[in-house]
Formats: C-alpha cells, structure tokens, sequence
C-alpha cells in the first residue's frame, strides 16, 4: 500500500523532496499536503503487531520520519508551515532535491507487492543498543545479520561474550 497523489501536468521547475517530519506524524503531514494539493508520496508497508490481547497487520512509513513532496522550491512555505514537518533535507544548507528516478524506483518497490520493510544500516561488527524485550537496555556488538528478522549480538556480561538471537525491532545503533 502507498499514499500517493498525482498532479495533472508537471511544472518545469519543480522537484522532489525529503521532508522531516514529527515522529509518528507522517500520515497526517501527508492528508495535509494532500489538502493543500500538493504532489506527495508517503511510501507504506504491512507490519504484524502484537497488542495486549491480539496481532493486528498495520500500515507503517518504509521511512520513518519522512515524507516526499514534489513542489517548486520558491514557493517552500505552504509546504513547511504544514503542521509536523520539521523540514526539509538538506545538503549543508540547500534543500538537496531527490532524482525522479529515486522516486519511480522506490514507487516500483511499494507497487510490486514484495516484502519490503525499512533497514537500518546496521552493520557487522557496529556497537547497538537493545531498546525492546527482555534485555531492553543491554548494549552489544552486531556479531550477525542471520536472516530478515532476526540479528546476533554479543554482549558483554562479566567480562564473556553471550551470543543471542534476538528480534530485529529490539535493537538500535548505540550513538
């Protein structure tokens, strides 16, 4: 699934753009942009979670914390003074426009309804911090990437290694 709107006829002088947005806000920045009929893209993907008392399939950003708007950079404003966005990406200190074709891919991705989901540039050997389950708090080192959902972390418990198989969304790079 995707949100997408599409403009009747391109203007030469507009251009796609990463907006950052309000964590959590990414739906409602978009229905907004919506609105103000601007072109934008707010990629989705199907997630299982599991509440209190049951699993629920729920539609989440591919890119948490943005959304994408295609708009003539002199005319900024309405897009930035929409509430939750932060704004826009930048390249030092010029909005940095984003290919078309970066666009079209990642529409193609959304579109063919294969697995996606985000990553998050973990690498091997990268120290990370376990901010969910049963070892929330815990920091580690990335021993493994072992398949789409699942890492190995070493962790350092009185000077041992303790290899562990943990979920993929307990953990994040520790800054």
């Amino acid at each position: 699934m995707m949100f997408t709107t599409e403009s009747p006829k391109e203007a030469p002088n507009e251009a796609w753009y990463a907006l950052h947005v309000r964590s959590q806000h990414e739906k409602s920045v978009f229905a907004q942009l919506d609105a103000k009929s601007h072109e934008a893209f707010l990629p989705l993907y199907s997630a299982r979670h599991k509440w209190a008392d049951r699993w629920k399939t729920v539609s989440l950003p591919l890119f948490p914390g943005y959304v994408f708007c295609r708009f003539d950079i002199s005319n900024r404003s309405s897009v930035l003074t929409t509430s939750g966005v932060i704004d826009l990406v930048r390249a030092g200190s010029d909005p940095a426009p984003i290919e078309n074709a970066e666009i079209e891919t990642v529409r193609a991705v959304v579109a063919s309804k294969l697995t996606a989901e985000p990553y998050c540039d973990l690498i091997k050997g990268q120290s990370v911090r376990l901010v969910s389950g049963p070892l929330s708090g815990v920091t580690g080192t990335l021993m493994e990437v072992r398949s789409n959902y699942r890492l190995m972390v070493s962790v350092q418990l009185l000077n041992r290694s303790v290899s562990v198989e943990i979920e993929r969304d307990w953990v994040v790079a520790n800054n």
